[in-house]
């Protein structure tokens, strides 16, 4: 008879539970977006309507669930705007600013009524610059389907989103605080968000410019003008390249605006920190490890803590994806006319619209941190047994605080990387336009070609191209 391993009943349900938190613990509160891959692949490759069939197929198998309706409506109506298909992309992109409308108040209340509910719980709402972009693309969507008006509207919803910016969060922050008030946890933590100090968008006031220029105000579209020169001038922290030349009037001859989205735009990763208490002085101390694999302080708060300990958690930040486009430029009838230059890039705009929010998760991180820290470190006391079986009962509390601290990394997948624009003087005329994508080495990437555009002295004169390289 072969021998049997019997151990306590107590070491058996530790041992049980380490493993139920390892095999579903993280999938409750960590970020599934694996199965973007296959749609990305599609829109890299310029296979838009495979990436439009995977979305809705994304939709059907519930990848997209409820409290992520914004990013299916997002992405959805991104993808149908590569695709051509204008109509039905503005209807997703409408749904998702009505979804981050509806669902940003209902996340901040939950958030706020119980510090220890992971952010991946909450329904996501969406980051102020996917908003921002889902106004300006619906703009480009109404100007390829002729409604002028319409885009002005969208252009301006994106403009007074902005300036709202700076209340938006405050009122976050006093939300938090009250709900920080009556947490049984009693962190004290107070909230105050990082001051928003962008405003003034340069794509929107360049589509603005040329709307109102097309509309014969010439007035308006010189105040745009110099919204748009103001926007590099006074916000260096996102523009901090050139601005390109623009261009709404050439006397005799008419102006070709030429809009180039490049790339894939910037993706949320998760920035790992570790928080150390000091009863004795009040003090919690957050760390992270630097380019050089040394320890170094991210920040530290005075905060009343009843314990000494070590605990590590994430928060989301935006980081930028590669692009292999280094020229843009335009063909007119087979003969170059110049090339396109970087009016925006969409990652700097992302990073400085998510401050504000970011430095709020990072505040309720740190207070969630501290009250669940604080919660282990009693259970930890408690299990402590001895020997086997106390050892696996803690091993299991540290398992479970350590999976249900993993960062929220919801974010858009298609949004482009940057955008680039051109203003070309042409004489009045039907061509055959191309504008062409290179590598920084000259290697042709993709062309779009737009024959038999006729080019009319009044009016508006405008294309858009698109690589996703």
């Amino acid at each position: 008879m072969r021998p049997v391993c019997r151990y306590p009943v107590g070491v058996v349900a530790a041992v049980l539970l380490c493993g139920v938190v390892l095999s579903c613990g993280c999938s409750s509160v960590a970020t599934r977006r694996g199965f973007y891959d296959p749609i990305v692949a599609d829109v890299r490759a310029e296979d838009y309507p495979a990436a439009v069939t995977k979305i809705e197929k994304a939709r059907e198998d519930n990848k997209f669930t409820n409290k992520e309706r914004f990013l299916y409506f997002l992405d959805a109506g991104l993808a149908l705007h590569y695709a051509g298909n204008y109509q039905l992309s503005n209807e997703k992109l409408h749904a998702a600013e009505q979804a981050a409308e509806e669902l940003f108040t209902k996340s901040v209340s939950r958030a706020a009524v119980s510090i220890l509910l992971n952010d991946n719980a909450l329904e996501y709402s969406g980051e102020d610059y996917e908003i921002l972009y889902a106004n300006l693309i619906k703009a480009l969507n109404y100007l390829a389907l002729g409604e002028f008006d319409d885009a002005f509207v969208e252009i301006r919803r994106a403009n007074n989103k902005l300036a709202l910016l700076e209340d938006k969060y405050a009122e976050a922050a006093r939300e938090y605080q009250r709900g920080a008030e009556i947490d049984t946890a009693k962190t004290g933590i107070i909230y105050e968000p990082k001051h928003v100090r962008f405003y003034n968008d340069a794509f929107a006031r360049y589509l603005s410019m040329h709307l109102y220029a097309a509309d014969g105000k010439p007035d308006d579209a010189r105040i745009d003008y110099d919204f748009l020169t103001e926007a590099f001038e006074a916000q260096p922290f996102v523009y901090n390249f050139a601005q390109p030349e623009a261009s709404y009037h050439a006397g005799d001859k008419a102006i070709l605006s030429v809009v180039a989205l490049g790339g894939l735009g910037p993706r949320k990763e998760a920035f790992t920190l570790r928080l150390r208490t000091d009863k004795d002085i009040g003090l919690v101390q957050v760390l992270y490890t630097d380019s050089d694999g040394r320890e170094a302080e991210y920040g530290h708060l005075p905060l009343p803590v009843k314990a000494d300990y070590y605990f590590k958690f994430a928060i989301p930040r935006v980081e930028s994806r590669p692009s292999d486009i280094g020229r843009i430029c335009l063909l007119a009838n087979g003969i170059e006319v110049g090339e396109l230059r970087l009016l925006e890039d969409v990652a700097a705009v992302a990073e400085e619209t998510f401050a504000a929010k970011k430095s709020l998760i990072y505040l309720r991180s740190v207070a969630r941190a501290v009250a669940k820290g604080l919660v282990a470190h009693n259970m930890k006391n408690k299990a402590d047994t001895g020997g086997l079986e106390g050892w696996l009962k803690k091993a299991a509390i540290d398992v479970a605080t350590d999976v249900s601290e993993n960062a929220d990394l919801r974010s858009a997948q298609l949004l482009p990387g940057k955008i680039y624009v051109g203003d070309f003087a042409l004489q009045p005329g039907v061509y055959d336009l191309a504008v062409e994508f290179y590598t920084p080495d000259g290697l042709l990437l993709s062309r779009d070609l737009f024959t038999g555009y006729n080019v009319t002295s009044s009016g508006l004169n405008f294309i858009e191209a698109i690589s996703p390289r």
